[in-house]
C-alpha cells in the first residue's frame, strides 16, 4: 500500500469519525415552525453533506413526507420534538429505501408511540436506545472498512501503476456496493415480513 493510498484510507476513516447523530437534548424543547426545522437540521447534520450546497431538509421534502403519511401533521403549523426525531429517522432511511419501505418501518412506530400514545415507551426513548449504539457500530464499521480497503488494494497485482489505482478503487467501490446490496436486501425482507405479519393479524381480527 503506497503513501497516497494510506493517506486516502486515513481521510476516509477521519470522515467517518466526524459523522454524528443529533442528541435528543440538542433538539429544542419548544415547537418549531418549518423554517426553524430546516435550519436546525441543516446545521446539525452538516458533516453528512456530500457537497457544501446540499440541503439536508427542505420545505418540499417535509410536505411530501406529510402527504405520504410518513410524518404526523403539525399542530397549528408547528412541529414538536417528536416531529424532529421522526424526520431524523427519515433522513437516514431515505438514502437507501423507497418511500413505501420507509412507511413500512416508521408507521408502526409513529402510530403506536408518537405523542405518548403508549405508556411503555416514548418516541424519544426509542430514538435514544437506537442511536445509543452509534459509537459502538462506528468502530465496527471502521474496522470492516479498513479490512475491505486492504483487500481491494491487493487486487490486480500485475497492473501498471496508473491502471492499478483505477482498478483497485473500482474493486473497493464494488466491495462496498455489495455490502450495501446485501444489507438492503435483508432490510427489505424484514419489512415484508413485518407487513405480512400485520396483514395476517388484521385478517384474523376481522374474521
Amino acid at each position: 500500500m503506497d503513501v497516497n493510498t494510506k493517506q486516502l484510507l486515513r481521510e476516509i476513516l477521519n470522515e467517518l469519525k466526524q459523522i454524528d447523530y443529533i442528541r435528543p437534548e440538542d433538539i429544542p424543547g419548544i415547537d418549531l415552525y418549518m423554517d426553524q426545522i430546516t435550519t436546525f437540521m441543516d446545521s446539525q447534520l452538516a458533516a453528512s453533506k456530500r457537497h457544501e450546497n446540499d440541503k439536508i431538509l427542505t420545505k418540499t421534502m417535509i410536505n411530501n413526507y406529510a402527504k405520504n403519511d410518513l410524518l404526523p401533521p403539525p399542530n397549528r403549523k408547528k412541529y414538536s420534538k417528536e416531529h424532529v426525531l421522526t424526520l431524523i429517522f427519515i433522513y437516514y432511511f431515505k438514502t437507501i429505501l423507497s418511500i413505501s419501505d420507509i412507511q413500512g418501518i416508521l408507521n408502526p412506530i409513529t402510530d403506536k408511540y408518537f405523542g405518548g400514545r403508549d405508556a411503555g415507551y416514548s418516541l424519544e426513548d426509542i430514538y435514544k436506545e437506537v442511536f445509543g449504539l452509534e459509537h459502538q457500530e462506528t468502530r465496527s464499521i471502521m474496522k470492516d472498512l479498513a479490512r475491505k480497503f486492504g483487500t481491494a488494494m491487493e487486487t490486480f497485482p500485475d497492473a501498471s501503476e496508473e491502471d492499478a489505482d483505477l482498478l483497485r478503487t473500482f474493486s473497493f467501490i464494488c466491495m462496498l456496493s455489495y455490502d450495501v446490496y446485501v444489507k438492503k436486501t435483508i432490510i427489505e425482507k424484514l419489512i415484508d415480513h413485518t407487513q405480512e405479519k400485520k396483514n395476517s393479524t388484521a385478517g384474523k381480527s376481522q374474521s
